[in-house]
């Protein structure tokens, strides 16, 4: 996909919406010079739409917003598993798919989106809440309440509302490269990069400082990247055995340590690919990968890519 490329996005506003899931996707893909993208809020028709926590919307677009748009965002909205959205909003949901766009639910969106059929034998997720409730209004839906978000290529659903951060990141990392979508977590004063597969929330069994001490550790690391990172090397670090570190590691993250560290010397090698001339040999060495054949490897299997063709893709230049 281009990197240069305008892409419209529409924001589908039901009733009862939640205002954090409105505002996260209107405001992280809302138009300026390092992000090419147009933003139209939309409802089932222009007006005044009464949301959920004593705020309404007053959109300027109706449906056919939903025939323009290259991505459709669903926010949450209230009481979800009690009635469908309107019939003409399901059939300009399924009518946008059809035509190629991307369906991204946040919340309880993910019910308007179950509604049209287009999750049926796929995996979703949605607010913890509301995780059993999905599961009885649309049974043929795989849902997965552990997890912040998932990518089925052309529908996606997230959990609660910053989880829907997330989202936008990820589908920034993926539309214009890492250094867009970390650029705009700084904007947001976000983490740059959860997965999707993390916890929607960590077990009360976890202790609070030990959880900050091991995110102390997750910043300590991605400040070397370059050095030998192992199990024992991180554990030390936050001070427990790595035994107790990597159980916990993995209930908050939802990788094992070392997954991680690849992952994050992976996104390091990608930045490095977008916004420097260096070689892939010189790459593989800044992250810790070593070689050239190394960091072709590791990317292949995480990206389905090539260093090479990512950088033909995403290249921004020094």
């Amino acid at each position: 996909m281009s990197a240069s490329r305008l892409r419209r996005v529409a924001v589908l506003v039901l009733e009862g919406a939640k205002p954090l899931d409105v505002g996260i996707p209107a405001q992280v893909f809302t138009t300026r010079a390092s992000m090419p993208y147009e933003v139209r809020l939309c409802g089932a028709a222009p007006g005044l739409v009464t949301g959920g926590d004593g705020l309404s919307y007053h959109v300027a677009h109706g449906l056919d917003a939903l025939a323009w748009a290259d991505i459709v965002f669903i926010p949450g909205y209230r009481f979800p598993d009690r009635d469908d959205p309107p019939q003409a909003v399901v059939d300009a949901l399924i009518a946008a798919h059809d035509r190629g766009a991307r369906l991204a639910a946040i919340s309880t969106g993910a019910f308007a989106l179950a509604a049209t059929g287009l999750l049926d034998g796929r995996r979703a997720t949605t607010h913890w809440h509301y995780s059993r409730a999905l599961v009885a209004k649309h049974p043929l839906v795989e849902v997965d309440e552990n997890v912040l978000f998932v990518d089925e290529g052309s529908v996606l659903t997230s959990a609660g509302a910053a989880s829907g951060i997330d989202l936008c990141l990820h589908i920034l990392r993926g539309d214009l490269g890492v250094a867009a979508s970390n650029h705009a977590a700084r904007r947001l004063v976000a983490a740059p990069y959860r997965s999707g597969g993390q916890a929607q929330y960590v077990p009360r069994s976890v202790p609070e400082p030990l959880g900050e001490r091991f995110a102390q550790t997750r910043e300590w690391a991605l400040h070397r990247l370059d050095e030998p990172l192992t199990l024992e090397v991180l554990a030390q670090q936050a001070a427990v055995s790595p035994r107790t570190f990597s159980r916990r590691f993995v209930a908050e993250t939802g990788y094992t340590p070392m997954q991680w560290v690849m992952r994050a010397r992976i996104d390091m090698a990608r930045e490095l690919l977008e916004r420097s001339q260096r070689s892939v040999e010189r790459i593989a060495a800044d992250v810790g990968l070593g070689t050239g054949a190394n960091l072709r490897l590791h990317f292949h299997r995480i990206l389905g890519t090539t260093p090479s063709e990512y950088r033909r893709t995403f290249a921004q230049g020094e």
